[in-house]
C-alpha cells in the first residue's frame, strides 16, 4: 500500500506527534512556534490520518493523536527521494556530500562503521 507524502505543514506537525507520543489538536497547536487557527490543525490532522500517518482515540469529546509511522519511515521516504532526484540515483554520491558539506563526530562515525559492518554481513535489515 502506498501512503501519501506528508505536506511541509503536516510533517510540523508530525514532528510534534512523534515528540510527544500523543497530542490533542490543542496541545499541537500550542507547540507550533506561530500562531496557527484550531480548525487548521484539526484539518491537518484528519488529512494525516487519512493519509495513514496518525490514528486517533476518543476521550469525551477530546481526540488525541499518535503516531501510525515511525519517524524512520519519513526519514527513509526521504533520503530514497534525495538520492533518487538529487544524487542521479547514487548512494555514494549522498554519502560523499554528507561527509564534505557536514563532516562526522567520532561518535557518528563509529556507529555509521558498526551499521555498515552489520550491513556488509547480512545482519541489517531496514531500519
Amino acid at each position: 500500500m502506498s501512503i501519501e507524502e506528508l505536506s511541509a505543514a503536516e510533517r510540523e506537525l508530525m514532528e510534534i506527534v512523534w515528540e510527544r507520543g500523543e497530542v490533542t489538536a490543542r496541545q499541537a497547536r500550542d507547540t507550533l512556534p506561530r500562531d496557527v487557527a484550531r480548525n487548521t490543525v484539526r484539518t491537518l490532522l484528519e488529512r494525516m490520518e487519512e493519509k495513514g500517518w496518525v490514528t486517533h482515540r476518543k476521550i469525551g469529546r477530546t481526540f488525541v493523536y499518535s503516531a501510525a509511522r515511525p519517524r524512520e519511515e519519513s526519514v527513509g521516504r526521504k533520503v530514497r527521494e534525495v538520492v533518487e532526484t538529487l544524487c542521479g540515483g547514487s548512494p555514494e554520491t549522498l554519502v560523499a556530500a554528507l561527509l564534505d558539506f557536514r563532516g562526522l563526530r567520532p561518535g557518528e562515525l563509529k556507529r555509521i562503521r558498526k551499521m555498515l559492518d552489520e550491513a556488509k554481513g547480512g545482519r541489517l535489515k531496514n531500519r
